[in-house]
């Protein structure tokens, strides 16, 4: 059989998709399989009376300790007492506990709960019950996460461990030694590979790693399946090494893995499967890295995922920002899925345009499509859908939405587009019709200039065009924005922060979120560089190379974007809680970038 295994740490309220997606090809195949998601696992393990207690006997003794674990430890027994019907609510075991969690005394009174108690009232009102408990709970779980931070490992977070550690990791040797650290987390996380271990015996181990946060407990992982089938074929693969290991020299990642798969997994792990160098991957041969090409196969649209062996009701929605459109990343247990390979528009210049992933674009028939979602509808149970998709086309939405409203659609679901002028009313209305309740797109500079610089294909006209369109239909919107990009003014900025204030005072914007501008190593922008005035500067590298993905490049003032940064996600964060959107932008930037 094949293990198919997720590392922590990834969002806890759903499976995140590679695993079910290889799950769904291999069972097209007949291959025996089993799944099984160590990031919820771990967390589980975590937010349990035997984990707290595990946790606070790792902190007795200790002479100096912050604040976050000194309140844990003088109210431990009101935490131990209050994580299991937390988690229990949080998983929708019990819903009418949300009477208990939200009343006060409850759930004790740590530093974040202390924090958010007066503003309760007017983002739930008095009938709000289910969710300030949710919104609550979700804090006193992340507050146990500070403790974990704050002391035993620095490295932690709910939905990523070790993320600064791995991106752009250009020598391995700092991720072999974090591997030396020994906590209570490492110890579970071997527990709980064991545990997907016991009573198989696989002959393929793929680990996927969809983002940097995720690498560390890759090879935590691949490390234990050695130790237990030293026989099995360990294979890692996903985003990051997708994206970020692409010139991989380094053959010591090979003492933890017999192949780094690269792209679409499906071809590489029928190889693995069937006792071949599997095309796509790196593996090592006589102590050296070799990268075996295959042949290029047209690109398909995805299979229909498998969920078997998940435990969908073990999933734990949480709602640590009262935001209506921002909640929807972590509140309820949303299957994800693409529908699509690849981008359709696949030309904005600061995306890794030349990956397969973005490159290589594959949309299915609607009327399969749909087929899928009804059919995972009666393997799960499950109605709500996350698409996952690069971005969504207007044709392929239009299409599945005829369908779905054909059939009676009884699902809710969202995903990622382009605010581009293809999302008319009529659409939207008819995306609503079919269950569609948010999107999310990219606005990224909000100034007409850099969306032609950056080659986005789309105007502000165009994209307040669907905006309004999107809310007219009742559809949330969350706009993803961008700072720093090359030649980008800070008047540049603060027009594009205008912009932003502009559709939450008028409704067609509830969540907002800004990105800085990374130069990557597969953009257009570094393969013609002068074209927009950067100026890359890589520093040669000592030994072989591991990671490479984001390029250093000259950045003028770049203390002053630091700065830039903090004054926008303030203003955005109060904006999505409705506030400050009568106030200049202006003045939600430090004096030192005036």
């Amino acid at each position: 059989m094949i293990l198919l295994l997720t590392p922590p740490m990834v969002q806890v309220n759903a499976p995140y998709a590679a695993t079910p997606l290889l799950a769904g090809f291999l069972r097209d195949e007949k291959i025996p399989f089993a799944q099984a998601d160590l990031s919820l696992g771990l967390a589980l393990r975590l937010f349990s009376p035997a984990g707290l207690a595990e946790l606070r006997g790792a902190l007795q003794g200790r002479k100096k300790l912050p604040k976050t674990a000194r309140i844990f430890l003088a109210q431990f027994d009101a935490f131990q007492r209050a994580v299991t019907p937390a988690v229990r609510f949080l998983q929708t075991h019990d819903p009418a506990t949300s009477h208990r969690v939200a009343q006060p005394g409850f759930l004790p009174g740590g530093w974040r709960l202390e924090q958010a108690g007066n503003d309760l009232h007017p983002l739930f009102g008095q009938c709000g019950t289910h969710d300030r408990a949710t919104h609550l709970a979700s804090l006193f779980l992340d507050e146990i996460t500070d403790v974990v931070r704050d002391t035993v490992d620095p490295r932690f977070a709910l939905s990523r461990y070790a993320e600064t550690l791995a991106q752009s990791l250009p020598s391995l040797d700092p991720l072999l030694d974090e591997l030396n650290r020994e906590t209570p987390l490492t110890r579970w996380l071997e527990e709980l590979t064991d545990d997907a271990m016991r009573g198989r015996e696989p002959r393929v181990v793929a680990i996927t790693c969809p983002f940097p946060g995720t690498l560390l407990g890759a090879f935590r992982v691949a490390r234990r399946v050695k130790a237990l089938a030293p026989v099995a074929k360990v294979a890692l693969g996903g985003g990051y090494p997708s994206t970020e290991l692409r010139e991989l020299a380094d053959p010591r990642v090979f003492d933890y893995f017999d192949a780094v798969v690269l792209d679409d997994g499906r071809a590489p792990l029928l190889d693995l499967w069937q006792g071949r160098a599997p095309a796509t991957s790196f593996t090592r041969e006589n102590g050296r890295v070799v990268f075996h090409p295959g042949g290029r196969v047209p690109p398909s649209p995805p299979p229909r995922p498998d969920f078997t062996g998940l435990p969908l009701g073990d999933y734990l929605s949480l709602v640590e920002i009262p935001n209506p459109m921002h909640r929807l990343w972590s509140d309820a247990c949303w299957l994800k899925l693409p529908l699509a390979n690849g981008c359709y528009w696949r030309k904005c210049a600061f995306c890794d345009t030349s990956l397969p992933h973005i490159r290589d674009c594959a949309q299915p028939g609607a009327g399969r499509a749909v087929e899928n979602l009804f059919e995972l509808h009666a393997e799960t149970g499950k109605t709500a859908f996350h698409f996952t998709d690069e971005a969504l086309s207007p044709k392929l939405l239009s299409e599945i939405s005829n369908e779905l409203i054909a059939r009676g659609s009884p699902f809710t679901w969202w995903g990622n587009v382009r605010f581009e002028r293809g999302f008319t009313n009529g659409l939207a209305q008819r995306m609503a019709a079919a269950g569609c309740v948010a999107v999310s797109g990219g606005l990224e500079c909000a100034n007409d200039r850099l969306l032609a610089l950056m080659r986005k294909g789309v105007t502000l006209r165009t994209a307040r065009s669907a905006l309004r369109a999107f809310a007219g239909a009742g559809i949330m919107a969350h706009a993803y924005l961008m700072y720093g990009f090359p030649t980008q003014t800070l008047r540049e900025i603060r027009g594009a922060l205008e912009f932003l204030r502009q559709c939450f005072a008028e409704g067609v914007v509830q969540s907002a979120y800004w990105h800085r501008f990374t130069l990557t190593a597969h953009s257009p922008v570094l393969a013609n560089p002068g074209a927009f005035g950067v100026q890359p500067c890589e520093e040669p590298l000592q030994g072989p190379r591991f990671a490479r993905n984001t390029v250093r490049h000259v950045v003028k003032d770049a203390d002053g974007l630091d700065a830039i940064g903090e004054s926008l996600h303030r203003a955005t964060y109060n904006y999505m809680l409705g506030a400050g959107l009568d106030l200049p932008v202006k003045e939600w930037f430090n004096e030192n970038v005036q």
